[in-house]
């Protein structure tokens, strides 16, 4: 991996992708206006010595939209590349309306920058310190990237992204170099990488040619390898063996070589999950792993799953022993080890089975095909018998009388407290957090549209439609404070684009019950142009 301060390469990212000016290599970085770009400045060592980031802050990852130029409407041919099928841009480059060219082009998005947020848990910015966006950028709109997760020794902080430049259409369903999908209509290739940030303020990057068509969305650093979780594949069936290699859970070695010195090789699968294992008639091989959360507890992978229109939205952990789920349902193994190689599979069926399962649903957890209540993204366990999902909803934008009617109705979405029943032997939901998200109530953003959006037909400002990913503290006092993204619905051409906020809640670890006046009180909102990710805490921070 090569390392680089992501504090003293702030300027050079910044002046890339929007031409400001921003502070030297002196510890300082650009402090954030209401655009997400630079102005003024603001210590970057949090107090803790040049370069730090102080251990006890929250990170939160976000992106700001610079407008792309190269848009214009009635001419640009979407997909870039485009042969047949083709569509023509709707809408220019400008923010929001930009985002409603999704509208004709399903594979629509806009690479653009990388930010960090060192805040306090209160909510008090300390520094914004930028990815090089020469080395990685993320897809915006893409709302399920970026997830940040501390390394099991807390010393870093990782995320994924794309190795691509900032003002690139569609990359986020374009192939990977080594994995190329000829049906796949985003002809570009691009190599997905994994980003790693140490509590001295480097950075390293890791390139990877898995998850060829669709988005890495979360890894975290383990003994020495990444462990990743995405989905693959933006063509048609079959998927090439590469599609369906590079999907779902992924193991990737750390690289020691720059970028442009970067090989990789064939992506090495280390978990899968067939619906066969549940006794259900097997779908498209390879979408059973689609997988968006991810977390490292007790030195066991979990994962899970919450959209597409194939297999089971849940929640899942990888079995390294062969015995914790022989019906495809199960409990880790205690003292299990961490996977260590990819998965063994036959070539020769790979095409007609997939990959071996290797994943287990948790027990209790729901195993429903295609569910429409379930839809689990971000989860963090307060202790070995607690387990917080948070449930982003269903995306559902029906608009009536004021609010999104589906969202506002919803009994599962926001965030769910799990508690294991050790007389049971399995996991119960115990109850579901919700007051003071406001579900489906739509709310101003300063310098948002007003009214309704033409390419839609249902209002621009967006409402609250559950959460994506957590993190988590449990306190001296016996309570378990939670931060958590926010997922939104609204009338845009694509929901990933909407201005979305941090929250946090404080709960009583023992409660079964919710406590009285307890609520989601707002932290941070993403201003216009803006979108916040993931959210963990600061290398060095052990929870």
């Amino acid at each position: 991996m090569r390392a680089r301060s992501g504090i003293a390469l702030f300027a050079a990212a910044l002046c890339a992708a929007t031409g400001a000016a921003a502070a030297g290599a002196t510890g300082t970085v650009a402090a954030a206006d209401a655009t997400g770009r630079g102005s003024g400045a603001v210590s970057g060592e949090s107090g803790a010595g040049p370069g730090r980031l102080l251990p006890g802050n929250l990170l939160v990852s976000g992106s700001y939209y610079v407008k792309d130029p190269s848009l214009v409407a009635g001419q640009t041919v979407l997909p870039p590349g485009c042969v047949s099928g083709c569509a023509t841009a709707t809408a220019g480059g400008s923010y929001p309306q930009v985002f409603n060219n999704d509208v004709v082009d399903g594979s629509f998005g806009v690479t653009e920058p990388i930010f960090l947020d060192e805040i306090s848990t209160s909510g008090h910015l300390f520094a914004r310190i930028g990815v090089p966006a020469d080395e990685l950028v993320t897809s915006f709109s893409s709302k399920s990237e970026l997830a940040l997760n501390l390394s099991s020794d807390a010393r870093y902080v990782t995320f994924m992204g794309y190795a691509a430049k900032p003002g690139q259409l569609d990359v986020s369903n374009s192939n990977t170099p080594g994995v190329v999908d000829p049906t796949n209509p985003v002809t570009g290739t691009d190599y997905r990488a994994v980003a790693t940030l140490s509590g001295t303020g480097q950075y390293t990057f890791t390139e990877t040619n898995a998850y060829s068509g669709n988005n890495g969305r979360a890894a975290v650093l383990a003994d020495g390898r990444f462990y990743t979780a995405g989905n693959a594949g933006n063509g048609g069936n079959p998927q090439p063996d590469g599609v369906i290699l590079g999907a779902g859970a992924q193991l990737i070695t750390p690289s020691d070589l720059p970028e442009p010195a970067q090989t990789p090789g064939t992506p090495t699968p280390v978990g899968s999950f067939n619906i066969a294992e549940l006794g259900d008639k097997p779908d498209k091989v390879g979408k059973d792993d689609n997988f968006r959360g991810l977390a490292l507890h007790d030195n066991v992978l979990y994962y899970t799953k919450g959209s597409g229109g194939n297999g089971v939205n849940t929640v899942y952990f990888l079995d390294t022993t062969g015995k914790a789920c022989p019906g495809g349902v199960g409990l880790p193994v205690p003292g299990a080890p961490l996977p260590t190689s990819g998965l063994s599979y036959n070539p020769a069926t790979l095409q007609t089975t997939g990959l071996p399962s290797n994943m287990c649903v948790l027990k209790g957890f729901p195993t429903a095909l295609k569910s429409t209540t379930s839809f689990p993204f971000g989860l963090w366990f307060a202790n070995p018998g607690t387990l917080y999902v948070a449930d982003e909803g269903n995306g559902d934008n029906t608009y009536s009388d004021g609010s999104y009617t589906t969202a506002a109705s919803s009994g599962t979405a926001g965030l769910q407290k799990w508690v294991f029943d050790a007389t049971a032997g399995e996991w119960k939901l115990a109850y579901t957090l919700q007051a003071g998200l406001k579900l489906g109530q739509p709310y101003h953003v300063p310098g948002y549209p007003a009214g309704v959006n033409a390419a839609t037909g249902l209002p621009w400002a967006p409402a609250t439609d559950g959460l994506r990913n957590i993190t988590g503290r449990v306190g001296r006092d016996g309570t378990v404070t939670i931060w958590a993204i926010t997922s939104t619905v609204s009338g845009s051409g694509d929901q990933g684009a909407d201005p979305n906020k941090l929250v946090e809640i404080t709960d009583p670890l023992t409660a079964t019950a919710p406590a009285a006046g307890e609520h989601f009180s707002p932290v941070r909102a993403a201003a216009f142009g803006e979108v916040l990710r993931g959210v963990s805490f600061t290398p060095g921070a052990r929870q």
